[in-house]
């Protein structure tokens, strides 16, 4: 994957794109029923598979931690994998905050 194609968001941001489809699939069915074949991606192209290497992230570690209800109940309100969004504002915090 190419640096500029790494795209940077805030939470808000994420939150509000969540569900939000870019791909225009009705053209898509449309094209497909003329027997119109889709524009190849310029940025794809022969990829050199050997010397790929894949790397597993780290298993999350669980832990126990206390919470202000109020706090557990504003990401809970968010919906779903609240979790998820707890640990990307602590990681956040984490990179805006580097050891010195």
């Amino acid at each position: 994957m190419k640096k500029e194609d790494i795209r940077t968001m805030t939470l808000e941001e994420a939150i509000r794109n969540r569900g939000k489809e870019k791909t225009d699939w009705e053209a898509l069915r449309r094209e497909e029923a003329a027997g119109i074949d889709p524009e190849p991606d310029p940025d794809e192209g022969e990829i050199d598979w050997s010397s790929m290497q894949v790397t597993l992230p780290r298993p999350k570690q669980p832990v126990s931690v206390r919470l202000d209800a109020d706090v557990i109940d504003y990401f809970k309100a968010q919906g779903k994998d609240y979790q998820t969004r707890m640990n990307a504002v602590l990681r956040s915090y984490m990179l805006a905050h580097p050891e010195g």
